[in-house]
C-alpha cells in the first residue's frame, strides 16, 4: 500500500476569521483542512470527507505517469532540440519524490532524467520548462552559454524560471533549478 491509497493523517484548523469556506491542501503525507470555527463536530467530520474525496480527485486528475512524461519530453525534443535529436534521447523520463532540493535532474552518462513530483500540481508550461531544461543538458552537461541558448528556446523560459523563484521564495524552499 503506498502512501497515497493509505488514508491520509488530518489536520483540522479551526478559524473565527472564516465564515462560510473550507478548504484543503497536502502538507507532505499530512492534509490539512480549514473550517470556520463555528462549524459543529459533525459538519467538521462531513466536510474532511467532502474535502479528502475533491484532494484525491484533483490529484488523480493531475497525476500524470512517467510513460506521459517521457511523451513529453519527445514532443518537446521534436519541437525546441529536432536539431540534436541524435543525442536527445532519454533513456527514461520519471517522476520522483526524493528530490525536494531540486526540480528535476539528468544524469547524461546513462540519460536519465528525474523530475521531482512536487512539480505535478505546476501550470503546463512550467513543467515544459522543467523538463526542456533537463533535456538540454543530455546535449550540454552543465550550465554554460551554450546550454542557456537550447533552454531559451522555449518561448516561456525566462517566465518559468520566475515562476519557480517565486515557489521557492514563497515557500522559503531551497530548490536548486539543476
Amino acid at each position: 500500500m503506498t502512501a497515497r491509497t493509505r488514508k491520509p493523517v488530518v489536520e483540522v484548523r479551526r478559524s473565527q476569521r472564516r465564515r462560510r469556506t473550507v478548504s484543503a491542501y497536502r502538507d507532505g503525507e499530512r492534509v490539512v483542512v480549514l473550517i470556520p470555527d463555528r462549524f459543529s463536530r459533525a459538519e467538521e467530520t462531513e466536510w474532511v470527507e467532502r474535502m479528502l474525496a475533491r484532494l484525491a480527485a484533483r490529484e488523480e486528475r493531475l497525476r500524470c505517469t512517467d510513460a506521459e512524461l517521457l511523451a513529453r519530453a519527445r514532443r518537446l525534443t521534436a519541437r525546441y532540440l529536432a536539431d540534436h535529436a541524435d543525442v536527445v534521447v532519454p533513456a527514461s523520463v520519471r517522476w520522483v519524490t526524493n528530490q525536494n532540493g531540486r526540480w528535476g535532474s539528468c544524469t547524461p552518462d546513462d540519460a536519465t532524467i528525474r523530475i521531482s513530483h512536487r512539480i505535478q500540481e505546476m501550470p503546463e508550461w512550467v513543467i515544459d520548462y522543467v523538463v526542456l531544461h533537463e533535456l538540454a543538458h543530455l546535449v550540454v552537461p552543465s550550465h554554460n552559454a551554450r546550454f542557456w541558448e537550447l533552454v531559451n528556446r522555449f518561448g516561456k523560459a525566462e517566465r518559468a524560471r520566475g515562476y519557480l523563484e517565486g515557489v521557492s521564495a514563497a515557500g522559503n524552499l531551497e530548490m536548486a533549478e539543476h
